[in-house]
């Protein structure tokens, strides 16, 4: 049998974002006697102790923002040189994956996998520009392209995306489905009467989740409905002036916010509607979790279509007109919809786990053979 492959994932951190949460749930259903992670990180994460329970090696390096360009590149460099025995180095760091594979390279790592989460770089215009220049060094330096939908392979790899393979964001589907018990659970924990209407977000407080719009959107739909509520689930740089504005607004016995939670499954069963007005997406997983679940989903048409699993959930809204939000969280609430999704739903769309873990197990064995 021998040893299992070991794998490194390049990362910033294991928190609980997009991106880290998928990577967790592949890590969680590969077969890890064949196949084993270790991550490359530069701050601690949420995920690091369940790592470490699993087997997988945390290593650390500095963060370029922490040492500057130079160091930064000094400190990939030696740590590859130092570190010769990974085969497989697979970068999830968007354009910044160029910096990494390069110096991946550099040290002779055979296969080297550039996997694009999203459809756009955070940042000002400096770290922007900082971030072009690395995305410069992944097409010369990436053997493999991964990305989890068509547009974050045209983002990330333009001009080579036809070589991009599109692997889902996938869910363990069985944690999402409905349960009325739950519902009723969480309902009381979050104080809830049997009478509140529940929007729900998750996600990260930055500027592409564009909470902003979120709170004005609500802040219409409560003088029309005083019974609906709004839970804000996540934490980030934005959250401080999010509740100012909530505040402002005079809100602030409507809109609950709960900081970053581990039980999201849970959660999403206590709300009756998902809102999500994102300004620029990869594939958000919340997105299909919440469908796993049976929410309807009010979306962004920034998101791509992909993200549809076709089961009526989910309506994608122009930014243009807050109204149409609105409108649409009415008939939402008039429709009152069964939670139950067809079974299936999710794995024939290719969201489920089991299959894309299995899919990357064989993967792995067969680029490493």
């Amino acid at each position: 049998m021998g040893d299992p492959i070991r794998i490194l994932h390049v990362v910033v951190n294991m928190n609980r974002g997009g991106a880290e949460t998928l990577l967790m749930n592949l890590y969680r259903n590969v077969d890890r006697s064949k196949v084993q992670f270790d991550f490359l990180t530069s701050k601690v994460g949420a995920y690091d102790t369940e790592i470490t329970e699993m087997g997988g090696t945390i290593h650390r390096i500095p963060y370029v923002s922490d040492i500057g360009h130079t160091k930064y590149i000094q400190a990939l460099d030696q740590f590859f040189t130092e570190n010769p025995n990974y085969k497989i180095v697979h970068a999830h760091m968007d354009k910044m994956s160029g910096f990494v594979l390069r110096s991946a390279k550099k040290a002779g790592a055979p296969i080297r996998i550039a996997h694009s989460h999203s459809t756009r770089s955070e940042g000002g215009i400096l770290s922007k520009s900082y971030k072009w220049v690395a995305g410069k060094f992944i097409a010369p330096n990436t053997t493999h392209f991964i990305a989890c939908s068509t547009n974050a392979a045209k983002w990330l790899f333009a001009g080579k995306e036809n070589k991009a393979i599109v692997l889902k964001n996938g869910i363990e589907c069985e944690k999402f489905e409905f349960s009325p018990e739950i519902r009723q659970q969480v309902r009381q924990e979050l104080k809830l009467t049997k009478d509140s209407i529940v929007m729900g977000h998750v996600g990260r407080f930055n500027v592409p989740k564009n909470h902003s719009f979120l709170i004005e959107v609500f802040a219409e739909m409560n003088k029309a409905k005083p019974d609906t509520l709004l839970v804000l689930v996540g934490d980030g740089p934005l959250r401080p002036e999010i509740e100012k504005k909530v505040i402002t607004l005079n809100l602030q016995n409507k809109v609950r916010f709960l900081g970053v939670r581990s039980d999201i499954t849970r959660l999403l069963q206590a709300f009756d509607m998902f809102v999500f007005p994102s300004l620029h997406e990869g594939l958000p997983v919340t997105l299909i979790e919440a469908q796993g679940a049976g929410l309807p989903c009010l979306i962004s048409e920034e998101i791509t279509q992909e993200v549809d699993m076709g089961i009526n959930l989910v309506e994608r809204l122009s930014l243009a007109d807050k109204q149409i939000w609105v409108d649409q969280m009415k008939r939402v609430i008039a429709r009152n919809m069964p939670r139950q999704i067809p079974a299936l739903s999710l794995s024939n769309k290719g969201y489920d786990i089991k299959n894309t873990a299995a899919w990357t197990e064989g993967f792995y064995l067969g680029i490493s053979r």
